[in-house]
């Protein structure tokens, strides 16, 4: 059944080595989402997210330019980050992994996440039912041609090159009323 990602609730983040003794987050602002959730069957589930590349956001304005331009997302040729699923294997009674295929800079590579369903309940603004999910995975950036990066003098390199990426998801469906409820 179609869900809606409730975008005011939902956060993409990432985290990557800064001169290999320290972490740099960020985030991106603006995404989408096609979620076909089967709550009876999980593993029929379907995720397509869109993410605008141009909306990276680490707090730093030079370092956000930067991370924008060719040596990495080229956010002008290649405006959206796209992932989607094509299987879900259950783990657990409330986690599974979601493999999918992620298309960074016209690359396309098979990763996997790992999920969590944190529940549902009724939401108190409108009639919708909300549920929420925990999303954690990993990538190297090398592998979708993210390869920029500075030797520094104490040795190692400026970034490093694992992703470590942060999803809260929060979806929404309106809530189908019966017969007995409109009469």
């Amino acid at each position: 059944m179609a869900w809606q990602l409730d975008t005011a609730h939902t956060e993409i983040q990432f985290r990557v080595r800064h001169m290999m003794v320290s972490w740099v987050r960020g985030s991106f602002e603006n995404f989408s989402a096609d979620l076909h959730l089967d709550e009876a069957h999980p593993e029929n589930s379907t995720v397509e997210v869109k993410v605008d590349a141009a909306s990276i956001n680490t707090r730093q304005a030079d370092r956000d330019a930067h991370l924008r331009s060719p040596d990495f997302l080229d956010a002008e040729k290649y405006p959206q980050l796209v992932f989607r699923s094509k299987r879900v294997q259950r783990t657990g009674e409330n986690t599974a992994k979601l493999i999918g295929d992620l298309t960074i800079r016209d690359v396309t590579r098979e990763i996997t996440l790992d999920v969590t369903y944190e529940g549902k309940a009724p939401s108190p603004f409108g009639p919708f039912v909300t549920a929420g999910f925990s999303i954690r995975g990993k990538l190297n950036r090398k592998d979708w041609g993210l390869t920029w990066n500075a030797a520094i003098e104490t040795g190692g390199v400026l970034v490093g090159d694992e992703v470590h990426i942060s999803i809260e998801a929060e979806v929404m469906q309106p809530v189908e009323k019966t017969a007995a409820q409109t009469a």
